[in-house]
């Protein structure tokens, strides 16, 4: 589900966008689920989680970054400055 290297913190990340609420919802197979408020449209799932993740784990927007998927419902994400790990992780 991760990978941490330095101060980089690699995620596979599951995402359902339309959801009533926007959080992540833990482990969902070997990724994160992540639930967004936004449809999947002109970029708008991948500016919220991008929000959602910098909140999370308390880094600047800039520090997140989606390196594969961004057109799909299954991403991985690159945050760099993150401080130890997540309790949703384990």
């Amino acid at each position: 589900m991760s990978k941490k290297t330095g101060n980089c913190l690699t995620l596979k990340i599951k995402v359902e966008p339309r959801s009533s609420r926007a959080g992540i919802t833990g482990p969902y197979g070997d990724a994160l689920k992540v639930k967004l408020t936004s449809p999947p449209v002109e970029g708008k799932a991948n500016k919220e989680l991008v929000e959602v993740l910098a909140k999370e784990f308390g880094i600047h927007k800039k520090d997140v970054e989606i390196i594969m998927g961004k057109n799909s419902r299954n991403k991985v994400v690159r945050l760099i400055g993150v401080k130890g790990t997540n309790e949703r992780l384990k």
